[in-house]
């Protein structure tokens, strides 16, 4: 049986990985579909706005959240875990890493290089960049979806 601490670092694990999954899911399935029907200009000077008001203290405690809660959780409980919870806080724990991965290694420097090309040629920054973000994207959230399942396996 999980002690009381542990039961309550699981049960904020699976809030805040639920509502990192529902933002990434919110990015995949409504706002990237919209931003796609725009024009060049506007959806790269849409994107550009996104991508400086997203990473804010708000996004970053969360963001982090998802990786230190599930951690804090399992750390916890060692010992307490049962055959099911402990692989699954881990497994959850692996894919909230991985997505933070994909996160700073291919979404990042693509954001990065869109700002950079601010007052350029939008129709080729476009072309360079939501291709490749919307794939990225789609893994990212695919992890934050497993990783809040887990969790919630793990409850």
């Amino acid at each position: 049986m999980m002690s009381a601490m542990t039961s309550l670092l699981l049960a904020l694990s699976v809030i805040v990985n639920g509502l990192y999954a529902g933002f990434m899911l919110t990015f995949l399935v409504a706002i990237m579909p919209g931003l796609a029907e725009l024009t060049d200009q506007q959806f790269t000077a849409a994107m550009r706005r996104f991508n400086e008001k997203v990473p804010g203290p708000v996004f970053l405690v969360l963001f982090l959240s998802v990786v230190a809660l599930p951690a804090a959780a399992f750390f916890t409980g060692l010992g307490e875990h049962d055959e099911v919870a402990g692989p699954a806080i881990v497994a959850a724990l692996v894919c909230a890493v991985a997505g933070h991965v994909v996160t700073i290694a291919g979404n990042v420097p693509l954001n990065n290089a869109l700002a950079a090309s601010e007052g350029g040629d939008d129709s080729a920054a476009r072309a360079a960049f939501e291709p490749r973000w919307n794939t990225l994207h789609q893994v990212r959230t695919a992890f934050a979806l497993a990783a809040c399942a887990l969790l919630t396996a793990a409850l």
